[in-house]
Parts: structure tokens; C-alpha cells; sequence
């Protein structure tokens, strides 16, 4: 009981903004080394040819799909989790854990089948070309095999960071995330395995960060547990996480299908095209995963004292993780906007590539501005429970903004149309955030004087 007290003390007493950045550090932490080891990859492969180069640009919508059913039962049960924990209902939160953590493992032994028996149509969905399709198997295939572990790790880390331990989180991460990249080393440039090993590596250290993970339960490290004795497969609990979780999967599965979407709109200009929209992609991901990793540490933050019923630390958590994110956003944004080249040219020195991967890259750094205040609004609107607004504004971005604005802009304006077509999507998602947030922030300030 005091160790329970004094993570409750932690998360309702400690300054706001020292709170956020004592749980968003190792956050970012994560997601930095998770984006390095995904464009680790990226490197490596690059320097077989464009084909093999296009194919991890491929892949990447299918560890779109396999992520957003992580992060929709991760998220689903981590929110609900941190409220019952604000409310001191720790039973209940272990019977979120264990049940969050086994829906993920059995629907990634689903997708490990499924995704096996029909490899070749679902690469070919995904926007492979004839030329890029034997990479993209092979690269698949290990992604496939990696699925039960990748999947069930988003709900651990999810918990973990949910609970207010990020520390733990990034430690099974960033070990994966290192061990990838001197697996790569190991397997491309000393066995000469080609893009064979950059899938093994992928795929070894899944497992790998899954089991440090795993260890963070079995030490009795946190207030949940994964035991299965508490799991709860009743509807009304199942329906609770998925809905709940929702946004994720909105987020993460529109990104799946975006990438399907954009892969075949810039396939129409080749192997090229393809390869360079993926790497423009991966670069900003690098520098969005500034402001994801600080909205991440927010979002215990702001679930626990929605639940503690303390809506003016809710308030000023949003308001300097804003802050906090513009800056780190806005600093990284710039420098990669004058070194754009250097950085294309570093995946794929191939002319063509970096022709068409420069302009996309400089889209995307101008925005990034826009990014920040997206992600505040669906982080905190997830962890307090306003499923729809979390959903739709989740869904904004990397769907109902993007789809459409790809799609018109390639039929008018053709390649350079697709190379802006996210910064396009960027600025209205933002606006669209607009008058979510503010009426929620009327609304708390109502109850705080109630």
C-alpha cells in the first residue's frame, strides 16, 4: 500500500511540468531509438539497390496495421488503467492489463497466419511494384513472424507508461531498438544476408524487447499485473478497451492505408518515387517523434488527474506540453529543412531519389509546425475518456485530411502535389483541433469552480 500511495502522491502532488518531463524523457527516449532502428533498416537496405530500397517503404504499411492493434488495445487499456489507478481501483486495473495483454497476443498470432497465406496480394495492396515484390516478401515475412511480440509490446510499454513508470518502458525498448542496429551490421554488412538480415534483425529484436518488457511484470515492477487469472473476456470489458482504444487504431491503421495510398499514387513515377517518399517519411517521423514522446508522458498526466478530479493540472500539463513540444519540433524542423539533401542522400544516393525526396522532406519540416498542437489535443481527449473526440481528430491526419488531399492534388498538380500533401494535411488537422480543445478547456473550468 505506501508504494501504491506514493505513485498516486507522484501523480496528483509533483509539479506539472517536472512530472511530464520525468515521464516524457524516457518517452522519447523510446520513440527516438524505435525511429532510429526503423530507418536503420531503411540504411542499410538503401544500400542494396532502389528496388530493395522501395520495398521497406512497402513493408512499412504493414507495421502500420500490426501497430495500430497494438496501440489500440495499448492505449485502450493504458487510459483506462491510469483513471482506475487516479481512483484508486487497483483491482480493476489489473484486470485491464491482463486482458488488454492477451487480446494483443492472441490477434498477433491471428495477423502472424493470416498475413503468411496471403503474402503476395496483401504486398501487392500495400503498393509493391513488380520489381520491389520479392523484397518486400522477404522483408515481410520476418515482420510477419515478429507479429505476436510487437503487437502484445505495445500494450506492455502502453501500461508501463500509463502507470507512470516510463523508465521501465524505455529500458525494453531502447535495448531492442540498439540490438537491431548491431544486428543489421552483423547480418547485412559482415554475412551479407541482404535485406534477409535487416528482416531477422527486426524481427530478433522484437522478441528480444518483448521478453525485457515481460521481466518489467514478473519482478512485480508495477501495480498491474499480466497474470492470467485476471483477465475479464467479457463483452462489456473487451468493448471498454476497444473503444477506448479506438483513436489509436484509427491513427495507426489510416497510417497503414495512407501508405498504401501514397506507395501507389507515387509508384505511377516509379521504384524512385516510391523509395524517396519513404524516406522523407521515416526523416520526419524522426522529428515527430519529439512531440509523440512528450505528448506520451502527458498522457498519464492527464489521465490520472482527470480521474483524481484535478482539472487545473490537466489544463497546465496540455499547455506545456505544447510549449515544450513547439520548441523541440520547431529546432529540429529547421535544421533538417537546410540539410534535406544530406539526409535523402544518406538512405539512397541514387539522383533520382534524392530529385524528388528534397521537396517532399521540405513539406513535411513546414508541417511539422502544425503537429504539436494535433497531438496535445488527441493525447489528452484519449486518456480522459472522450472517445469521439479522440477518434475523429485521431483519424484526421493520416485519413480523412490526407486521403482526400493526396488523392486531388496528385490528379491536378501530379508528383509535386503528392510531395506536399501531408504538410497540406498537417494544417487542416490542426485547425480542425481547433474548437475541440477549447470547448473542452470552457468545460473543466466550469467544473473546477462548480
Amino acid at each position: 500500500m505506501p508504494k501504491n500511495n506514493s505513485q498516486y502522491e507522484r501523480m496528483t502532488k509533483w509539479p506539472v511540468p517536472l512530472l511530464i518531463l520525468f515521464l516524457g524523457f524516457p518517452t522519447m527516449v523510446s520513440m527516438f531509438v524505435t525511429t532510429i532502428y526503423n530507418m536503420a533498416d531503411s540504411y542499410f537496405v538503401g544500400k542494396i539497390n532502389t528496388s530493395a530500397s522501395g520495398a521497406t517503404s512497402v513493408v512499412m504499411g504493414l507495421m502500420a496495421i500490426l501497430q495500430a492493434i497494438g496501440f489500440m488495445f495499448g492505449h485502450g487499456s493504458g487510459s483506462i488503467i491510469s483513471r482506475k489507478l487516479g481512483e484508486k481501483d487497483i483491482d480493476s486495473a489489473k484486470n485491464y492489463s491482463a486482458t488488454g495483454f492477451y487480446l494483443a497476443l492472441f490477434s498477433g498470432i491471428g495477423m502472424m497466419v493470416l498475413g503468411s497465406i496471403f503474402l503476395t496480394p496483401l504486398m501487392r495492396l500495400l503498393g509493391s511494384t513488380d520489381t520491389i515484390l520479392p523484397y518486400a516478401k522477404t522483408y515481410a515475412i520476418c515482420i510477419l513472424c515478429a507479429a505476436p511480440a510487437l503487437v502484445s509490446s505495445c500494450v506492455m510499454n502502453n501500461i508501463l507508461r500509463y502507470e507512470g513508470r516510463a523508465f521501465f518502458a524505455m529500458i525494453g525498448l531502447t535495448s531492442g531498438g540498439i540490438l537491431n542496429i548491431f544486428l543489421d551490421v552483423l547480418f547485412m554488412k559482415k554475412m551479407n544476408m541482404g535485406i534477409l538480415g535487416a528482416g531477422l534483425a527486426t524481427a530478433i529484436s522484437q522478441y528480444v524487447s518483448w521478453f525485457l518488457l515481460l521481466t518489467m511484470f514478473i519482478r512485480k515492477k508495477t501495480q498491474t499485473s499480466l497474470k492470467f487469472k485476471y483477465t475479464t473476456f467479457n463483452k462489456a470489458t473487451i468493448w471498454n478497451i476497444i473503444t477506448t482504444g479506438l483513436p489509436s487504431l484509427a491513427r495507426q491503421g489510416l497510417a497503414s492505408i495512407s501508405t498504401m495510398v501514397l506507395n501507389n499514387a507515387a509508384g505511377v513515377y516509379g521504384d524512385a518515387a516510391i523509395a524517396a517518399m519513404g524516406i522523407a517519411n521515416k526523416v520526419s517521423m524522426f522529428i515527430f517523434s519529439a512531440a509523440l514522446g512528450i505528448g506520451q508522458g502527458f498522457q498519464p498526466v492527464a489521465g490520472f488527474n482527470f480521474g483524481a478530479k484535478k482539472y487545473k493540472r490537466v489544463r497546465q500539463g496540455f499547455f506545456f506540453t505544447l510549449a515544450f513540444g513547439s520548441l523541440l519540433l520547431g529546432i529540429a524542423s529547421v535544421f533538417v529543412y537546410y540539410n534535406a539533401g544530406f539526409f535523402i542522400q544518406s538512405f539512397r544516393d541514387d539522383p533520382n531519389v534524392i530529385t524528388i525526396g528534397i521537396p517532399t522532406l521540405h513539406a513535411q519540416c513546414i508541417g511539422l509546425f502544425f503537429v504539436p498542437f494535433q497531438v496535445c489535443s488527441n493525447m489528452m481527449f484519449q486518456s480522459i475518456g472522450y472517445k469521439f473526440n479522440a477518434t475523429f481528430l485521431s483519424s484526421l491526419r493520416n485519413g480523412l485530411c490526407f486521403i482526400p488531399v493526396l488523392l486531388l492534388a496528385s490528379i491536378f498538380f501530379g508528383l509535386p502535389g503528392i510531395q506536399v500533401s501531408q504538410a497540406v494535411a498537417d494544417v487542416l488537422t490542426c485547425l480542425a483541433c481547433i474548437p475541440f480543445t477549447v470547448s473542452f478547456f470552457r468545460k473543466i473550468s466550469r467544473n473546477a469552480v462548480e
